[in-house]
C-alpha cells in the first residue's frame, strides 16, 4: 500500500481520534497540519470537494475520506 496522507490540525479531536487509529492498527500516513500550511489547507478544501471539514484522508488509490469513523477507515483500508 502507497502513502495514506491525512490532512488536519492539533486542535481538531476527529483527527485526534484518527491518528491513534491509524497508530493502534499499524497504518502507516503522513500527516499535514493544515494550520501552518495554508496551500495544504487549500488542498484540503479541494479534495474535499469545497468542505472545510478535518480530518481528509487520501488513500493510495485516490479515494478521499472526509471525517471518517474509525469503522469508516476499517472498511476503506480493507479493499
Amino acid at each position: 500500500m502507497g502513502d495514506i496522507v491525512m490532512y488536519g490540525a492539533d486542535w481538531c479531536g476527529d483527527c485526534r481520534r484518527a491518528k491513534v487509529w491509524f497508530r493502534e492498527n499499524g497504518v502507516a500516513f503522513t500527516e499535514v497540519d493544515v494550520e501552518r500550511d495554508e496551500a495544504a489547507r487549500e488542498r484540503a478544501i479541494e479534495f474535499a470537494g469545497g468542505r472545510k471539514n478535518i480530518p481528509v484522508i487520501v488513500l493510495p488509490d485516490g479515494r478521499v475520506l472526509i471525517e471518517p469513523t474509525n469503522a469508516e477507515l476499517a472498511a476503506a483500508l480493507k479493499d
